[in-house]
């Protein structure tokens, strides 16, 4: 069967696009795709085949989403009862395989997906969860509800991370890892328990991060997790030596922010 070709989009005669869905100029759907009333598509966004997009769903522009994925069902949470709330998902977003995503719970709550994100197969957003851009989720990552993942942050695959959750931006996580604490940004761990290892100074080279900085939270790392200091006097060490770089701000706000304590 050939596709439907509209104007400005290219629709397969047997996906099923509610008249109350909005898609811009560009979009294509691939075979057997459902898309619900009150799913809003940027432009030039491609969906698979057998891809469902229901609720109030709002997606940027040129975003990918793979076979099978399956974008605002309802939340998987035993206090969600029916009441209005959204997905937001920004531009140039790559959605891979079966990868699923859930609004949040709570009147107008929000789970929110940043832009240049990528999210592998298998990949589970919980509702009111947060993800900033150029995120990356490996294979069968799970999120429970509330998680916040700042940008630029990568979990390895087959890891789930507790509910609320603090991920920091260019930390970096192991796969098979259980995480059931907040993660300094910068940093890279593994394990079950998460066990942190250093700085993830590879990924922030790549990243054109300067010597001079890596060198600050090198000794950020060094002071928090192998001076033998307690949190506070940590925080009062980087303060006095390196609290001028605000890479090392971040990661000192970050500590003063954290919920459900810092993974170490």
């Amino acid at each position: 069967m050939k596709a439907v070709m509209q104007p400005d989009k290219n629709i397969h005669p047997t996906a099923i696009v509610d008249p109350e869905a909005h898609l811009g100029s560009g979009v294509s759907v691939g075979p057997f795709s459902i898309i619900a009333a009150g799913a809003r598509i940027g432009d030039n966004c491609e969906i698979s085949s057998h891809v469902r997009i229901e609720g109030c769903v709002t997606m940027g522009e040129s975003n990918r989403i793979f076979q099978g994925a399956v974008i605002g069902s309802e939340p998987q949470d035993l206090k969600y009862q029916g009441e209005d709330s959204r997905l937001e998902i920004g531009d140039r977003n790559c959605i891979r395989e079966y990868a699923t995503m859930n609004p949040g719970t709570g009147d107008n709550a929000l789970t929110r997906i940043g832009s240049d994100c990528l999210l592998m197969a298998y990949s589970h957003i919980a509702h009111n969860c947060t993800l900033g851009d150029r995120v990356i989720l490996a294979n069968s990552v799970n999120l429970a509800g509330h998680v916040l993942i700042e940008d630029c942050a990568i979990i390895g695959g087959i890891t789930p991370l507790h509910q609320f959750v603090h991920i920091g931006a260019h930390s970096i996580i192991g796969g098979g890892s259980r995480v059931p604490q907040d993660v300094l940004p910068f940093m890279r761990g593994a394990g079950n328990p998460l066990i942190m290892a250093g700085l993830n100074a590879v990924g922030l080279q790549r990243r054109g991060f300067k010597p001079k900085t890596l060198r600050n939270l090198r000794s950020a790392y060094r002071i928090f997790y192998r001076s033998g200091l307690n949190t506070s006097q940590a925080l009062e060490q980087m303060e006095a030596e390196i609290g001028d770089d605000e890479h090392v701000r971040h990661i000192i706000d970050f500590v003063k922010n954290t919920e459900r304590g810092i993974a170490k």
